[in-house]
This record gives structure tokens, sequence and C-alpha cells, in this order.
């Protein structure tokens, strides 16, 4: 998985500078989704790498491809991919 990041990290820095902004604030507000190793994350970060790639190619600001709230637009992304965060997986262990 370390290889992945690197991987997008290096992806990441070819994009324009509010790109690279937005996929840094993507990152922080997809992780608390993850499972304990992240693997679960690797396709849906792919997938949003992959949008802000070509939405920059097209150039497209980030805000017309985000909208005003990343936080939101991770969020939704994270719940249709069927990845909880900690507070639900950690409900579902407290409940009897």
């Amino acid at each position: 998985m370390t290889k992945e990041m690197k991987a997008f990290e290096v992806r990441a820095q070819k994009l324009p500078a509010e790109y690279q902004a937005a996929w840094k604030e993507m990152n922080v507000y997809l992780w608390p989704h993850s499972d304990f190793t992240g693997r679960n994350l690797m396709p849906i970060l792919d997938g949003v790498l992959g949008l802000l790639e070509e939405s920059a190619a097209e150039g497209q600001s980030v805000q017309e491809v985000l909208g005003d709230d990343i936080k939101g637009f991770c969020s939704a992304l994270a719940g249709e991919q069927g990845a909880k965060s900690f507070r639900d997986k950690w409900r579902e262990r407290a409940q009897p």
C-alpha cells in the first residue's frame, strides 16, 4: 500500500496548485473512512485522483468539479462506496 500511496503522490505533484491543495484536503476527509490498513480506500483514492487529473487537463477549476464543500463531497463518495467511518465502526461494535 505504501508503494501505491507514493505513486498517488507522484501523480498529484503533477497537478496544478489548486488541485494539489484539493487532493491534500480530500485525503484528510477520506482517511477516516478507511479500515485499519487503508486498503479499502485505495480504489476510491485512485478514482478521485483520476477525476482531478482529467478535470485539470480539461481546464476546469476545482470548484467546478468538487463544489464548495469538499468534506461533503468526500463523505458522499465514501458513503456511496460503502466505506464506513471510524465512528460507524465503533457504534457497530458497541451495540449488543
